[in-house]
């Protein structure tokens, strides 16, 4: 999930390039933003960890072991958290359940899948990318349930769950719509 990484990028420098001018200038670079807090260095470790997990992750989708990638990212969510959960803390947390959901429903866990998207959405409560996010990863997983509902021969169902997936993306659209809007005020398209 390249996607995944750079919206980690995006967190992470947002994250450092508000912190200070530069290393010889103590003024801080983003003066409304700076609260007179140095950069966090558990931040910066559980950023870190999560993006190296991500790579693992990858790789072992890229490998079919769906298996061992879910497992690397479950290890991420168990472990240490620095303090407090920060708001990029929680963005990750809820990206990285979208994350696992993803592989899961591959594997035909669809309920599984349903729970770690219900746990990230208990954690992106705001109108944020993550958020929206969430919701089009439950639309692809409903898809899959869909497809393989429909491959079983149960129409009904099939049809209920790819009614599901149109539903979460369309949610998915306004909730990235209303990103967008917050993000540029006054910019009409």
């Amino acid at each position: 999930m390249r996607l995944f990484r750079f919206a980690l990028a995006l967190v992470a420098l947002g994250t450092l390039s508000c912190s200070r001018a530069s290393s010889h200038d103590e003024r801080p670079a983003c003066p409304e933003l700076d609260a007179g807090r140095p950069v966090d260095p558990a931040l910066l470790a559980f950023l870190s960890r999560a993006r190296s997990a991500h790579h693992v992750a990858d790789g072992l989708e890229e490998q079919k072991q769906l298996d061992r990638a879910v497992a690397v990212l479950e290890e991420l969510l168990k472990g240490p958290l620095p303090g407090g959960q920060p708001t990029e803390v929680r963005e990750v947390l809820s990206d990285t359940r979208a994350r696992i959901a993803d592989l899961e429903s591959q594997r035909g866990r669809f309920e599984e899948a349903e729970r770690h998207l219900q746990q990230g959405l208990d954690l992106a409560r705001e109108t944020t990318y993550f958020r929206g996010h969430l919701y089009e990863v439950r639309g692809l997983v409903e898809e899959r349930r869909s497809k393989e509902l429909s491959a079983k021969g149960d129409k009904g169902a099939a049809e209920t769950a790819k009614q599901r997936a149109l539903g979460a993306f369309e949610e998915s659209m306004k909730i990235q719509e209303q990103v967008i809007k917050n993000t540029v005020p006054g910019d009409k398209p």
